[in-house]
C-alpha cells in the first residue's frame, strides 16, 4: 500500500527509522510513532518507495 502524500512518506520514513534503531523511539512524534508501534519493517519500506513526484503535501480526510 503506497503513501497517498509526501507527508505520509516523511512519516514512514521516521518510523522505519526508529525501528531499526537509527532514531530513538522517544524522539518520534504523531504519525510515525504510532506507524512505528503497528507496521512492520518491510510494511514501512513499501509505503515510503512510491515515487514523490505528482503526490501532494498533504491529503485531507
Amino acid at each position: 500500500m503506497p503513501a497517498k502524500s509526501k507527508a505520509q512518506q516523511k512519516a514512514a520514513g521516521a518510523a522505519l527509522s526508529g525501528k531499526r534503531g537509527e532514531t530513538p523511539k522517544s524522539a518520534l512524534k504523531g504519525a510515525s510513532k504510532q506507524m512505528v508501534e503497528s507496521m512492520s519493517e518491510k510494511q514501512l519500506e513499501e509505503f515510503m518507495a512510491a515515487k514523490t513526484k505528482g503526490k501532494p503535501e498533504h491529503v485531507r480526510k
